[in-house]
């Protein structure tokens, strides 16, 4: 039987899914975080740090000011110390451990030359005696990062960086090596995946990939609450003949539960143990890459909310700003901030505030106040805002 909900029932499970509502905890913990990837199921990692690293973000709107140390030392800590791995999921994403089997057909298939951009794929064919040459450098000599290739190869020949950096990312993909760290300007340091990862994550069994993909769109479900096909691939980046099964599957076992969204063209689902509060209370200014916002066409759907990063937009062409981020107020986003974080002048910059239709008459009051707890996040001692465009309801 199909289930009929309204588009403020959808909103309200999506967010209660999401992490959103409860209230934050006075000093959010080790295991607060570790709980928040665990619901999410993974963090995106983006290179921009024009305010935050991407990946630091998504636990800030969820739980407020936490110590990113420890999001550190679980992802790029000791070896006894992890709990999260980096590889390509959404994107490049940290992951809890429990899904480095669930991916290791993914790895398979990179291996074999399957998948991945044409210049990788060349590695699993015809170029993989450098790919090799690369592998036996980092086991003899330890982590290294492409540079220390380039910087350390120029009579080697063949040592480009460009090229290097194919073979190292085919070698990633494959899942042979890994992120021991990052350095400096957030560059990757590989090594070895068995001289990174835990010994148990390395002995779990590996399911075949049909099961993994079916525990990977329940994992979606899950995080998602409510979502169509298209929105349970795209978590994880699945193909149709890679999740339709599963999604089957999981419908037939009763985990996915058929339902009709008022306003959706597209048929839904819904996890069984989603629930569904009566009403979302929240203030969060949302990262690009929050996995609530990032699908920008589910976005308009729950939302109404149309939006676009305009990163990579001529300065004359922005409508909104550089580095836009979404304020949720309850259960709506009602405000785009363009956020600079201006470390040399220690202050957090709203160049730019701009309030949807219909935005209440508090929405500057509550953004102001998750404004000043962010800048005291990044340590930043003031609040500046510039324009605010708009008017409110």
């Amino acid at each position: 039987m199909t289930i009929t909900l309204s588009l403020e029932d959808a909103r309200r499970i999506v967010l209660a899914a999401q992490g959103f509502g409860a209230c934050r905890p006075e000093r959010p913990g080790r295991a607060h975080v570790r709980r928040t990837l665990e619901r999410l199921g993974l963090f995106q990692i983006d290179s921009v740090n024009v305010l935050s690293r991407a990946h630091y973000l998504p636990a800030f709107s969820r739980l407020g000011s936490y110590d990113r140390t420890l999001l550190e030392r679980d992802a790029w800590g000791a070896k006894r110390q992890r709990r999260v791995f980096e590889y390509w999921a959404h994107e490049a994403s940290l992951l809890p451990l429990d899904l480095h089997p669930l991916l290791r057909w993914r790895m398979a298939r990179a291996e074999r030359g399957e998948i991945g951009y044409r210049g990788l794929k060349r590695f699993a064919a015809e170029q993989r005696p450098e790919a090799q040459a690369v592998l036996n450098r980092i086991t003899a000599e330890g982590p290294m990062t492409a540079a220390d290739f380039e910087n350390g190869s120029s009579k080697s020949g063949w040592w480009e960086w460009s090229h290097t950096k194919h073979a190292l990312e085919w070698l990633f993909w494959s899942g042979k090596i890994t992120t021991a760290t990052r350095r400096g300007s957030f560059a990757r340091v590989y090594d070895l995946s068995e001289r990174v990862l835990p010994k148990a994550t390395l002995d779990l069994p590996t399911p075949d990939a049909a099961t993994a993909q079916r525990a990977l769109i329940e994992r979606s479900a899950r995080a998602l609450g409510v979502a169509t096909a298209a929105d349970l691939r795209d978590y994880y980046r699945l193909k149709p003949e890679e999740a339709d099964h599963a999604i089957a599957s999981e419908a037939d076992e009763g985990t996915l539960v058929p339902v009709r969204v008022e306003g959706w063209k597209q048929k839904a689902w819904m996890h069984r143990a989603a629930r569904m509060p009566r009403h979302v209370h929240a203030s969060s200014l949302l990262a690009p890459f929050d996995p609530l916002v990032w699908e920008r066409s589910r976005t308009e759907r729950l939302f109404g909310f149309r939006y676009r990063i305009e990163i990579y937009v001529p300065a004359h062409k922005r409508i909104h700003g550089y580095y836009v981020l979404p304020f949720l107020m309850d259960e709506a986003l009602v405000a785009r901030v363009d956020l600079k974080a201006d470390r040399q002048a220690s202050v957090l910059r709203a160049h730019r505030v701009t309030l949807e239709p219909g935005a209440p008459s508090d929405t500057m009051l509550r953004l102001t106040a998750e404004l000043d707890r962010m800048a005291a996040w990044l340590e930043l001692d003031d609040v500046r805002i510039g324009e605010v465009i708009g008017r409110f309801d």
